[in-house]
């Protein structure tokens, strides 16, 4: 039946020698060369890269000085002056600790920015995977259609001929056709865009000729909406980095507030001059009399309200995402079940009705013309329900990680 053969979602269609493209290999292409994760990477090495800046100590500083001694006194020489000093900044506890303490936050979530990215990216390469199938559906149906309508236009040509038919249900039936033709070419646009969409995301050099090949998975849940919510708030990525962002931002407030703790520098050096050599050694304190770092603690503060709003606002976000898509999938599951319990098969049967009637002559061709579109409703309807409810189940599947935690629920 032509239906099955629309809804099998196949990618027969294409030419023979034109390269399958299924799921599996797509992610697979995604995640080894899409920009997107190799921008995430980058921000990871970041991030490393900031530890290492954390925990370095303050170099030392090494001064030398000379110059000509000219003696003002009778009896003193005068010669070659010399002065070298050392110095060494003390970092001190305090003010170490919350720094790295920031540094390794931001390392934390970079990671899970990374696990975001990677989720990201595979749901939206499933829902454009997807989408290609479900344009190239309406496609077969369209097709279905125009050939639906020329095969009434051909009988109503046949009926003015013989002198049986109105020369008005052949206009009527040519204008029909030509909607159809249109919304066919229309259809195969979209399956090109949709295809162009698939290699933006997946970022691969693909051959020209490829095309995706797959169906549907089988989409069933049995979990309450508060069990997932949970599981939301365990494993998702932004939740996790949002909560990373907090730890941060709480240890940069701290370690600014340490900064107002003068840091010593240590010192030694030896002066020579032509009469004398003297050794040196302190230690000097800079005071902190107009600068007490009000401005940065103040910007630490903010920044540490912003993280904290933040992860409260991703939160309500991930948890109203969830709680959407799940009504879509219960919602969507509840449509399907309607159409394979009876409506497909009632507007199905409606228009054979309807096309015997008129073969017959007791019905006319609008009679046909409404059954046809009633069952192009009902046929898209059903299509749209379904990849509703795959749709859904793929952003479930990336709010609760399932990719990450390999779960297999």
């Amino acid at each position: 039946m032509r239906l099955a053969a629309a809804l099998m979602l196949a990618s027969c269609a294409g030419a023979s020698h034109a390269e399958s493209l299924g799921l599996d290999r797509a992610l697979e292409l995604a995640e080894r060369y899409s920009p997107r994760l190799q921008i995430a990477l980058a921000q990871v090495e970041r991030a490393r890269s900031g530890i290492r800046t954390a925990r370095a100590y303050p170099n030392p500083e090494f001064e030398i000085l000379t110059g000509q001694v000219r003696a003002r006194v009778p009896g003193l020489r005068s010669g070659q002056g010399t002065s070298i000093s050392v110095g060494q900044t003390i970092d001190l506890p305090n003010q170490r600790a919350p720094r790295i303490n920031a540094a390794e936050a931001g390392l934390e979530g970079s990671r899970y920015a990374l696990q975001e990215a990677r989720l990201l990216l595979r749901a939206d390469v499933k829902q454009a995977f997807y989408t290609v199938l479900r344009r190239r559906a309406e496609y077969d149906l369209a097709l279905d259609n125009q050939k639906l309508l020329e095969q009434i236009k051909n009988r109503i040509e046949l009926r003015v001929k013989v002198g049986e038919g109105a020369r008005f249900e052949l206009v009527r039936a040519e204008a029909e056709l030509s909607s159809a033709v249109n919304q066919s070419n229309s259809a195969k646009l979209r399956v090109t865009q949709a295809l162009a969409q698939l290699r933006v995301l997946i970022g691969a050099p693909l051959p020209a000729d490829t095309d995706v090949t797959g169906d549907l998975e089988v989409v069933t849940t049995t979990e309450e909406l508060e069990t997932l919510r949970k599981r939301v708030m365990e494993r998702y990525p932004a939740v996790l980095q949002a909560q990373m962002n907090v730890k941060q931002a709480e240890s940069r407030l701290e370690a600014e507030r340490a900064l107002r703790t003068p840091r010593p520098t240590l010192f030694a050096g030896v002066d020579q001059d032509p009469e004398q050599r003297q050794g040196i050694f302190g230690v000097s304190v800079p005071i902190p009399l107009w600068d007490q770092r009000q401005g940065p603690i103040g910007e630490s503060v903010a920044l540490f309200q912003q993280a904290t709003s933040q992860a409260e606002l991703t939160r309500l976000e991930v948890t109203g995402d969830l709680e959407v898509n799940y009504n879509r999938l219960k919602v969507s599951a509840q449509q399907i079940a309607a159409f394979e319990g009876g409506l497909l098969k009632q507007a199905e049967s409606a228009l054979r009705v309807a096309e015997a009637a008129f073969r017959f002559g007791e019905r006319g061709f609008i009679e046909v013309l409404d059954a046809q579109r009633v069952l192009r409703t009902v046929r898209n309807d059903f299509l749209n329900a379904r990849f509703e409810k795959q749709a859904a189940a793929i952003e479930i599947d990336r709010l609760t990680a399932k990719d990450l935690s390999g779960d297999t629920k």
